[in-house]
């Protein structure tokens, strides 16, 4: 995880979110030691979005699933 001072994050305040985004979390820490984390809020997309299965199942398979008694 990067870990940038208040100032780098100032001054690179758009590439700072672009790393969030790509890695989960940026922690901007300030000279009287604080420390924040910045992370991106979820953007809509399935948290399941890309998980393989052993079953080749798709989100039909699934909801038909849970339907069942």
């Amino acid at each position: 995880m990067l870990v940038v001072t208040y100032s780098e994050a100032r001054q690179n305040f758009a590439s700072i979110l672009d790393k969030a985004k790509s890695e989960g979390a940026v922690l901007v820490k300030r000279a009287d030691g604080s420390v924040f984390r910045i992370t991106p809020e979820g953007g809509g997309e399935s948290p399941f979005a890309g998980v393989k299965t052993l079953f080749n199942l798709n989100i039909d398979d699934i909801q038909n699933a849970l339907k069942e008694d």
